[in-house]
């Protein structure tokens, strides 16, 4: 409920801050609706999305517990969120706690125990989900900021599924101001995040419109001088003459140098395929390709930035053509008679582009004539920010605001400095904030009473994220400035076009909702909720909530629940797994030893407990690849994250597997990179059983190589490095095989894992045990037993036989390998 006070209303709820929060009618009632079911949440930017979030998120702690989790894709935007849940929820501060890349992962883990509010960018907790540092379980809330990003691979899809399958009461509260362009991508979103109500509030409600002011867009035409001109003629006849080249290789009909990302992209599709069937006409042409992109973007600086920009960039090519390893591309382009003409004319001019002299009217017009207080430039390039700073900085105060990574010639901005700069816009040290794209989505930029495009934005999304910095409490205005007869004017129709197809697609979708909530539950979202708690995402997820749900057996992974059809012809695995103890009993690589038939039921009968789940360590690399991610929703399986220096996956003390996709394979023998040799090597000398996984269909048609060839590097894989050459067909059946082999291991051979050449330095307790486990391979649990009985590695090093028979679990077998290996004299 809300309370009136002489400031005004105010929210008056449980766990929030007392008239902190004004009460706005159009918010409660968002959060009425997101507290009752998985809602995505629609509202124009600078409206409180956060606000609704917020309540949602006070209601969940205050009648359910447990904890909360909010997503956000940039590292300002979290500690923004942060700052405000602090502010306005009467919880400690230390309650409310910030994950981001800056936070090492053992302090994430121990922050996440305690923590009542996470706040955190997407790809940290997936690392930390797949690495197992947290739980979701007790996660009650779990709100999705920007949703309208969860499309792809991106990691919020991957979060959402883990939500929905490990919270045992989880509710989702997606936000974006901009969803989606159509009603088939808000459609994605909800299914990929496991949304199943739309609530949409738009400018037009009457509960919001009080607090909605009109903003105008000026779109201010500028004509190129002469010279700008000549300088991109003269770049544009090199495009064109490369382009005739590609297209006498027959991958393109183009010859204007006017062309499209996405006619480029389908050049360099067609000459992938020629470098598949090993054709050099496919690598000259991905070189001359190169070519045209860099050509491409020296053309948008000097058409929409600056020649300033222009000049910056054509000394990054210099400085690259020059540097060792120089590709071919680079050292063409800057001796490109017609490109040196152009650095030339660029270099003698002494100007910068007429967009500057009218972005210093403009701000004069406002910051002077008006008596405006703040002003917001934004540009695509961090170039042209620091040189509008400098240019700026003679008639006003000026700051720049970009993102945090380094770039050639500039250094990013941390997240403190971030903080810092807007804090200081806020209270009014500088007038003109020159940013980069990094403040538009979502950053509570202050409200200022001009937004300046430095160049037309090409998609709405970005265009209404900007529009949001301006008209909130007052009437605002947005100016786009646009150089005729250039790329600034297709960005122009095309956001022009996009933004009036949003505004009609988010009305039709506020008088839709129903249908697509019904749209929605047809999907089959809702099967999902309950005893597979609520995995989302549709068809795309059918097999994760399948696994989850109705598994049988152990029940773990695909492998376990496929149909008897789907067995035929692998009838033998399950008899195959149950009676592999035996093969082993008298291998020399088992743990312990199995020459009585007690003992060997002791091997047969597993790991200590049978609901243990089985461990896969992965390399932080591998993250690349669905594969880690696919394990660690399996029931059964744990995943573990690590720089592993040997390997890709460990899945026991002696069994390690290098994962090669076919083309890295046939990279390897076309060329003339060892480095899959070297790491097989590295992977033979740590462990027993290394294992080669070749990922990818058709090994033998991919390339034009000899099959003698691959065969041959397979012979070199198995003969010279003692490793098991594996195939599969794609990433699911690659994780299928990991986690059976890991099955084998750790629950049938009852062996354990242990990261061996790993960076990170042991203790000397486990630097004892990897010593003894290595005697013959007698694994970490027999190496424990050993030390435990003689006290030392020495005196295990110089126990007879007699010795070593008295320790529980040893028998003849492994007493005589223990003392062959210490004892032999050294042969090789």
């Amino acid at each position: 409920m809300a309370t009136t006070d002489a400031g005004g209303e105010h929210v008056e709820r449980p766990l929030v801050t007392p008239e902190f929060l004004e009460n706005r009618r159009y918010q409660t009632e968002l959060a009425e609706t997101a507290s009752g079911d998985h809602t995505l949440v629609c509202l124009p930017t600078g409206l409180g999305k956060t606000t609704v979030s917020l309540l949602v998120t006070a209601e969940r702690l205050h009648a359910v517990g447990g904890k909360s989790l909010m997503l956000a894709p940039t590292k300002p935007l979290v500690q923004q969120h942060a700052e405000f849940y602090r502010e306005a929820l009467e919880l400690d501060d230390e309650e409310v706690v910030v994950f981001t890349g800056e936070v090492r992962p053992d302090d994430r883990a121990a922050l996440w125990e305690d923590a009542r509010i996470v706040i955190a960018t997407p790809q940290v907790v997936e690392n930390d989900l797949v690495g197992n540092r947290i739980s979701l379980t007790d996660v009650t809330h779990c709100t999705f900021d920007e949703c309208h990003r969860a499309t792809g691979d991106y990691a919020y899809n991957y979060i959402a599924d883990r939500y929905h399958a490990d919270a045992e009461d989880p509710l989702v509260t997606g936000m974006s101001a901009s969803p989606g362009d159509d009603e088939e991508a808000i459609l994605e979103v909800c299914e990929n995040l496991g949304l199943s109500e739309v609530a949409v509030m738009t400018e037009d409600d009457a509960d919001v419109a009080e607090y909605t002011h009109d903003t105008s867009v000026d779109w201010n035409r500028i004509e190129l001088p002469e010279v700008v001109v000549e300088i991109r003629d003269a770049i544009n006849e090199v495009i064109q003459d490369r382009l005739a080249q590609l297209k006498e290789l027959g991958v393109t009909n183009k010859s204007s140098a006017d062309i499209s990302e996405r006619e480029i992209q389908g050049m360099q599709a067609e000459l992938r395929k020629l470098m598949d069937n090993d054709q050099s006409e496919g690598y000259q042409g991905m070189s001359l390709l190169a070519e045209v992109r860099k050509l491409r973007t020296a053309v948008t600086y000097v058409e929409t930035q600056s020649v300033e920009s222009l000049r910056r960039y054509f000394e990054r090519l210099k400085e690259a053509a020059r540097s060792s390893g120089a590709s071919k591309a680079d050292q063409r382009l800057v001796s490109e008679p017609k490109v040196r003409e152009a650095m030339r004319k660029a270099e003698s001019y002494d100007d910068l582009h007429p967009k500057f002299r009218q972005t210093r009217m403009l701000l004069a017009e406002t910051l002077g004539i008006e008596n405006g207080e703040r002003v917001i430039v934004f540009t695509e390039s961090r170039d042209t920010a620091e040189t509008l700073v400098d240019f700026l900085s003679d008639h006003f105060t000026t700051q720049k605001f970009v993102g945090q990574s380094d770039t050639d010639g500039s250094e990013g901005m941390t997240q403190t400095q971030q903080q810092e700069t807007l804090d200081r816009f806020r209270s009014g040290e500088f007038e003109v904030l020159v940013s980069t794209s990094v403040a538009e989505e979502g950053l509570d930029v202050p409200e200022v009473d001009l937004v300046l495009f430095y160049e037309p934005v090409p998609t709405a999304i970005r265009a209404i994220q900007r529009k949001g910095r301006t008209g909130r409490q007052a009437e605002g205005r947005v100016v786009v400035l646009l150089a005729e007869d250039t790329r600034d004017e297709a960005y122009f129709w095309k956001a022009r076009n996009d933004q009036k197809r949003m505004k009609r697609e988010l009305n039709e979708l506020k008088s839709v909702a129903g249908e697509l909530e019904a749209r929605l539950d047809q999907t089959g979202l809702d099967e999902y909720e309950g005893e597979a708690g609520g995995a989302s995402g549709g068809t795309k997820n059918e097999e994760t909530a399948t696994r989850q749900s109705d598994s049988t057996g152990n029940g773990r992974g695909s492998t376990a629940n496929k149909s008897a059809e789907e067995r035929d012809g692998q009838a033998g695995l399950d008899a195959f797994a149950d009676d592999s103890s035996e093969a082993d009993d008298d291998s020399p690589s088992s743990e312990g030893d199995t020459t009585t038939p007690d003992e060997g039921t002791v091997a047969t009968a597993g790991r200590d407990d049978e609901d243990d789940p089985v461990e896969i360590v992965a390399d932080q690399r591998e993250l690349d690849s669905t594969i880690a991610r696919d394990l660690s929703t399996r029931e059964g399986v744990e995943t573990r994250l690590e720089t592993l220096a040997v390997g890709d996956y460990v899945l026991s003390d002696r069994v390690v597997v290098e994962r090669k996709t076919v083309a890295d394979f046939m990279d390897t023998l076309t060329g003339g990179d060892r480095s899959m040799f070297e790491q097989v090597g590295d992977a033979a000398r740590n462990y027993g059983r290394p294992v080669v996984i070749i990922e990818g269909e058709d090994l033998f048609g991919a390339r034009n190589v000899h099959h003698k060839a691959i065969q041959g590097a397979l012979a070199s894989l198995a003969v010279d490095f003692g490793a098991s050459v594996l195939r599969t067909s794609g990433e699911d059946e690659t994780a299928d095989l990991l986690e059976v082999i890991a099955e084998r291991e750790q629950e049938v051979a009852d062996r354990e894992v242990s990261v061996h050449g790993e960076k990170q330095s042991k203790t000397l307790p486990e630097q004892q045990e990897y010593v003894v486990a290595a005697i013959a391979e007698v694994g970490p649990v027999t190496a424990r037993t050993l030390l435990d009985a003689f006290g030392s590695v020495e005196a295990v090093m110089t126990a007879d036989k007699e010795a070593l028979l008295e320790v529980s679990g040893i028998g003849d077998v492994t007493a005589d390998r223990i003392r062959e290996v210490i004892a032999s004299d050294y042969a090789p």
